[in-house]
């Protein structure tokens, strides 16, 4: 892992993250676990959102064939959602900006618009 275990594991309560196989792993590497209450996806918007995104950028925009492909596809567009994609929410900085505490950009950066129409995975794949 990049950065490490994480100490705290938060998810809402679809079956994947409620099954005993999946919470036994946490437990053994003595993470904790914090589940959302049912139906409170305002808890967990950040991640929701994040999947929004992943999935209309990214898998309904290629028809990936392979695990391979999807595999390699998604790992393109997450480093570039961290690494390269400015967020309004973070004052144009990337994520792993924000996470390192890296000054906010005093350029211009990138319009929400153009945030949107980002084609970086179909550019690198």
């Amino acid at each position: 892992m990049r950065y490490g275990a994480p100490d705290i594991f938060n998810t809402d309560q679809g079956s994947q993250f409620t099954t005993p196989r999946f919470t036994g792993i946490l437990e053994e590497r003595q993470i904790r676990i914090s589940m959302d209450g049912r139906g409170r996806w305002l808890d967990n918007v950040f991640i929701e959102r994040l999947w929004r995104s992943l999935k209309y950028e990214c898998v309904y925009l290629h028809a990936f064939e392979t695990g391979s492909e999807l595999r390699a596809g998604l790992g393109i567009w997450i480093a570039h959602y961290n690494e390269r994609r400015p967020h309004t929410a973070l004052a144009g900085r990337t994520p792993d900006e924000a996470y390192h505490d890296v000054p906010t950009p005093s350029g211009p950066g990138l319009t929400p618009d153009q945030m949107a129409n980002s084609n970086a995975v179909r550019r690198a794949a």
